[in-house]
């Protein structure tokens, strides 16, 4: 798997997206957009069905994307999916340096592949023609991938309590766990189809996590490690700038609204961009 990646980035890697999660939000924010004026246009012109899809609607294969976030103009609702759409963003632009983009653009676009698949399951069913998820699927799959890459980084819950993100995939990674036997073990076809469909769409992570396990010269924490090792390996030369961001590397001139801070908790004189202040690593002597 690890040789036939590296042949694919050496073929495609000039086609790959860079700053793939920039357009990610773009089409969660449209989406959100959609809902706020009214939901039943994505059920009914843009989301997964694959009868529609038969009959010739194929802009269905891209468009489910467009899943709405929000059916309502509630401010608590907007805020949490602001909030929502800025983590993940930023963990996608960490996973994105960590990794590089050729695979970072792998995992995200097969996950809607997978997606996509597993919609086809679910029409299966009579009477479940849609799959409504949009990037649900897609994101956790990445928040999992964040989890095993940071394990020690850590986030609010609730926004006051704060927990390291490998709790939070371990949690997840049961709850789901749960679903999906509480439905494989329901006793009916519709259930299993649907544990079937969930299942698919996490394969990516799957794949990556065993990957990821292997450690070996082609696994997704080898190329961390490199990418790490890139930066420190860097050579010093005189800064024509004020601030620079420890994990991307970013300064003031890369941009007029990006905004530096120093972290506090890490040992050291760390400064991180507004992207990764809250997701990298804490540095330890």
């Amino acid at each position: 798997m690890g040789n036939l990646i590296n042949k694919a980035e050496r073929r495609f890697g000039k086609y790959c997206i860079r700053g793939l999660m920039k357009y990610i939000v773009a089409i969660e924010i449209a989406g959100a957009v959609i809902g706020m004026i009214n939901p039943i246009i994505y059920y009914a012109y843009l989301s997964l069905d694959f009868v529609a899809i038969a009959h010739g609607q194929i802009w269905r294969l891209f468009t489910f994307l467009l899943y709405p976030g929000l059916t309502g103009f509630n401010v608590f609702d907007i805020l949490i999916f602001g909030i929502m759409t800025w983590v993940y963003y930023s963990i996608g632009t960490s996973l994105e340096y960590s990794w590089g983009t050729f695979r970072f653009n792998l995992y995200y676009l097969s996950g809607i592949v997978l997606s996509i698949i597993a919609g086809l399951v679910i029409s299966l069913l009579p009477g479940y023609n849609i799959w409504p998820v949009g990037f649900t699927y897609i994101n956790q799959a990445l928040f999992l991938a964040f989890a095993v890459m940071f394990p020690d980084v850590q986030f609010l819950l609730f926004y006051i309590v704060p927990v390291k993100a490998k709790w939070l995939g371990i949690f997840y990674v049961l709850v789901m766990a749960l679903d999906v036997f509480s439905l494989i073990f329901s006793g009916n076809m519709n259930g299993i189809i649907n544990a079937v469909a969930i299942i698919i769409s996490m394969l990516n992570f799957i794949i990556f996590f065993l990957s990821s396990r292997s450690g070996g010269k082609t696994s997704f924490k080898t190329h961390k490690r490199r990418a790490e090792f890139r930066s420190k390996a860097a050579p010093k030369v005189q800064p024509i700038y004020r601030h620079r961001c420890a994990i991307c590397g970013r300064t003031e001139r890369d941009g007029a609204d990006l905004e530096f801070r120093y972290c506090s908790k890490c040992e050291g004189n760390y400064e991180y961009c507004s992207d990764h202040i809250f997701t990298h690593e804490h540095v330890r002597r």
